[in-house]
């Protein structure tokens, strides 16, 4: 009877050792530029994934302007999936890079850097996304997707494609606010679509509850370097803003925007 007592409080003991070990958060880490920053889509991800049954701890290496060659270059990624051991990586290029601009080059350059970045996270264990950027214009946007598409498919990574979505959830609700004040970043609308549609891309479905981001709302001025960093760390600018809510209402509007299925 002792044996079967001992037996089972080591089975109680086991499973509740491994229940708490699977609710510990997930590490994400999220490389790019101001397309990142603006608005804080790293906090964003993470008290979206937390409220939808994922908690999730999320880092970032970003830098307005910043180029996947030279993350690649200066070895930052690489050091932080050795030292930090994120299981998820979202990789986001700058716009133009895939476009070709300046020129051929900076095509050559971006998917040597996407392929180069993919197999250091699989490498180490981590799961690696493309997260897209958006081009405004129809042909421009098709183009943009293509190339991006064509990126991951050849790192092997799955694409997580924003620009169309965009497009035509901006015509259906103008009223949200898409874009930063200077027209060209992410607004808190676009954030939120970014965030959605990853979720989607790692879960398998959409999001459901609202939440609140404690977490500096970085503006396209965000004094940011790039070096590893909390999401939720401390903004360099004091005037940053602090917080912001996305409520069930707002969720549930933007579910219905998007595509019934990833591109």
């Amino acid at each position: 009877m002792r044996r079967w007592i001992s037996l089972l409080m080591l089975l109680f003991a086991f499973t509740a050792c491994a229940a708490q070990a699977s609710a510990q958060p997930t590490k994400a880490l999220f490389v790019g530029n101001s397309l990142i920053y603006v608005g804080n889509l790293p906090a964003t991800y993470a008290a979206l994934s937390a409220a939808n049954g994922h908690p999730l701890q999320s880092q970032m290496i970003v830098k307005g302007g910043a180029l996947l060659d030279e993350r690649l270059a200066d070895g930052s990624v690489q050091r932080a999936l050795a030292e930090h051991r994120p299981q998820l990586l979202v990789l986001q290029e700058q716009g133009g890079a895939l476009l070709c601009w300046p020129d051929e080059a900076a095509c050559t350059k971006s998917q040597a850097a996407i392929r180069a970045l993919a197999k250091a996270g699989s490498d180490a264990g981590a799961r690696v996304l493309l997260l897209g950027s958006y081009q405004a214009h129809p042909a421009a946007s098709a183009r943009l997707i293509a190339k991006e598409a064509a990126a991951a498919g050849q790192a092997g990574i799955p694409y997580v494609a924003i620009s169309e979505a965009l497009r035509s959830a901006s015509a259906a609700a103008p009223d949200l606010q898409w874009y930063d004040a200077d027209g060209m970043h992410p607004g808190p609308a676009l954030t939120l679509l970014d965030a959605i549609q990853l979720f989607r891309a790692i879960h398998g479905r959409l999001p459901e509850h609202g939440f609140s981001v404690e977490a500096p709302i970085y503006l396209p001025r965000s004094g940011l370097e790039a070096s590893l960093r909390d999401a939720d760390e401390r903004a360099p600018l004091a005037d940053t803003p602090t917080h912001i809510h996305y409520p069930d209402a707002m969720i549930q509007r933007i579910n219905a925007l998007l595509p019934s299925a990833q591109p």
